[in-house]
């Protein structure tokens, strides 16, 4: 009876409070169905030669009907960050995508300083076309930590009809007010914030409210000083206040990083309200 109690024990896991409720975890996380595979295409916007990893699970039949996470690394990384990296962001996006039976991306989208200037957008829109081709693709959600939370908002205010659900990890919304890496962003963005202020607007979510209708976590931290939180804060309260499906997991203590349990919280939060927003159709 001791072994019994044991393993029922290990067995129920719960995640920590957030919004006053205690979310109990998922099920565990499926395997993938085979070694990654790494992906080349020809850029349309300027035909280079660029790169998008995906991951499969074991459930998966090319002829039924699958969702779509994508996932973007953060500044200094690439496509094999959140395909590899055991840091906590990056495991709870492979583990909610595999167990879902979701089709994992993860795209260099311009690689180490992406930022998504218009050559990143051009080409995850090239590339969430492309498999739509390829796969028999359901729900598409955009995903990131850091730079990648950063940019999965961008993209979702400038491409609403292509995406679902959004999941930024430690991210910003506002590149008008934000002051770090201005050499890599302005290289991405083609100026510098004087000289174009436009085109930072352009992709700071925080001013295009209005264009994120779909379910929206995310998660930040109170001492981060690398991405500070404040936009996201008030890009989260103003869609509450639009009644918009959002969950925002804010650690007062926390800094850069968020923890397995609240990125898996994340994740589960978002392909939930999007299944169920697709099954009431």
């Amino acid at each position: 009876m001791r072994f019994v109690a044991t393993v029922l024990l290990a067995l129920f896991v719960v995640l920590p409070f957030c919004d006053g409720k205690l979310i109990a975890a998922a099920d565990p996380p499926a395997a993938a169905s085979g070694e990654p595979e790494d992906v080349v295409f020809a850029a349309e916007c300027d035909g280079s030669e660029q790169r998008y990893v995906l991951l499969r699970s074991k459930e998966w039949k090319d002829y039924q009907s699958h969702d779509l996470l994508i996932a973007l690394h953060g500044h200094g990384s690439d496509r094999w960050q959140f395909v590899r990296d055991a840091r906590g962001e990056c495991r709870a996006a492979r583990d909610a995508a595999l167990r879902h039976g979701m089709l994992f991306c993860s795209p260099d989208y311009r690689a180490r300083t992406s930022w998504m200037g218009p050559k990143a957008e051009a080409d995850l829109v090239q590339i969430v076309k492309e498999l739509k081709t390829k796969h028999r693709i359901g729900k598409v959600i955009v995903s990131g930590g850091s730079m990648g939370g950063t940019s999965a908002l961008t993209f979702a205010a400038l491409h609403p009809e292509l995406v679902d659900g959004v999941v930024s990890l430690n991210g910003m919304a506002n590149h008008l007010e934000f002051e770090g890496f201005p050499e890599a962003i302005a290289e991405s963005f083609g100026a510098a914030k004087k000289s174009d202020p436009a085109e930072y607007k352009k992709r700071s979510a925080e001013y295009w409210p209005e264009r994120l209708t779909m379910p929206l976590a995310a998660t930040t931290g109170g001492r981060d000083t690398i991405v500070p939180p404040a936009s996201v804060l008030r890009l989260t309260a103003v869609l509450k206040s639009l009644d918009r499906p959002v969950l925002s997991i804010h650690r007062p203590e926390g800094g850069h990083d968020t923890n397995y349990e609240d990125s898996l919280q994340a994740y589960e939060f978002v392909i939930a309200k999007v299944r169920d927003a697709a099954a009431m159709k």
